[in-house]
């Protein structure tokens, strides 16, 4: 892999590069929201507000998950366009072997790129008049709770939790929203059950959309709340019928347990929404929609304003 571009060898460079992007029509002070009114402190890169009311000094990661970080801005870059080039992701352990960090900074690293990956924001419905939704739901993973709470989970037989067949532990179930042949939303759900589902269904999906699924039962009576309600028996072998399947939300979720089993390997329930977040950002700007490497790595790196990330809150959502 080359990174040939300075900003990923010139310190200068690479500030340049964030500030472009953060700031296009002139640096913002993200204490108070003043435009063009800072000037320049003894420090390169650093800035101080001239507004009367602030005069608090900045940089351009103030107020990112970057900021008050002791990692290089340039070794922060060529860990987005990893994370944000490689289809599958990158362990913390890889970026350690190449970036000459301890693996808990690469692994801290890691998971603010994550937070900068996920959507934010008022979302607006997926679909519309025309469009199809596919929605589907996976199992991965094996929870976190103790043995003696997993023979009590077993007990209650909750629909919403697979079992392996050597131990019998649960897998924790994730649901998928995928409009065809466009974006997805990945939600990660203690309970599958239908009135979980159907919520998520109902609060993302445009009621003028086709919605394509599977036979499963977590869907029945949501016939009336869409254009049509369509769906392919996989247990009859059926898995297209015209232009109606689900084929979409079964390729988001190939690449993702491939990418956890092949690449990441070990997942902590308490982390997984934000590998969802990772998977998620790199099939909404995938190639197929226009969208190369850098212009991937670009975004993440814009996704980094307004979040921050502290070690002690990895775990939250």
């Amino acid at each position: 892999m080359k990174f040939d571009a300075p900003h990923f060898r010139d310190e200068k460079a690479a500030r340049q590069y964030v500030e472009g992007l953060r700031w296009p029509s002139g640096r913002v002070c993200p204490k108070c929201g003043t435009v063009g009114g800072e000037y320049e402190t003894k420090r390169e890169g650093r800035y101080r507000c001239g507004s009367k009311g602030c005069r608090k000094d900045f940089t351009v990661t103030t107020g990112t998950v970057m900021e008050s970080s002791h990692i290089r801005l340039t070794v922060w870059l060529v860990a987005f366009y990893m994370m944000a080039s490689s289809k599958k992701g990158v362990s913390a352990h890889q970026l350690h072997r190449s970036l000459d960090l301890t693996y808990k900074s690469a692994w801290f690293l890691c998971h603010r790129i994550r937070e900068a990956m996920k959507a934010g924001g008022m979302l607006a419905p997926m679909g519309g008049a025309g469009s199809i939704v596919e929605a589907d739901e996976t199992y991965y993973g094996r929870s976190d709770l103790p043995k003696r709470e997993h023979r009590l989970e077993s007990q209650r037989r909750k629909p919403s939790i697979r079992h392996a067949h050597k131990d019998q532990r649960p897998k924790r179930p994730v649901v998928a929203l995928v409009e065809r042949g466009g974006k997805a939303r990945v939600f990660h759900v203690a309970v599958a059950s239908k009135e979980n589902v159907q919520r998520i269904v109902r609060e993302n999906v445009d009621p003028a959309s086709r919605l394509h699924t599977d036979e499963s039962r977590l869907y029945f009576g949501m016939d009336a709340e869409f254009a049509a309600h369509e769906t392919v028996k996989h247990s009859a072998g059926e898995y297209v019928r015209g232009d109606v399947h689900s084929n979409s939300a079964e390729g988001f979720f190939g690449v993702f347990k491939k990418g956890m089993r092949g690449v990441y390997q070990h997942c902590d329930e308490k982390h997984l929404h934000r590998y969802l977040s990772e998977f998620e950002f790199r099939f909404n700007s995938r190639t197929a929609l226009g969208v190369n490497d850098a212009e991937r790595t670009a975004l993440a790196v814009k996704g980094a304003e307004g979040k921050r990330l502290t070690y002690r809150r990895t775990h939250s959502a």
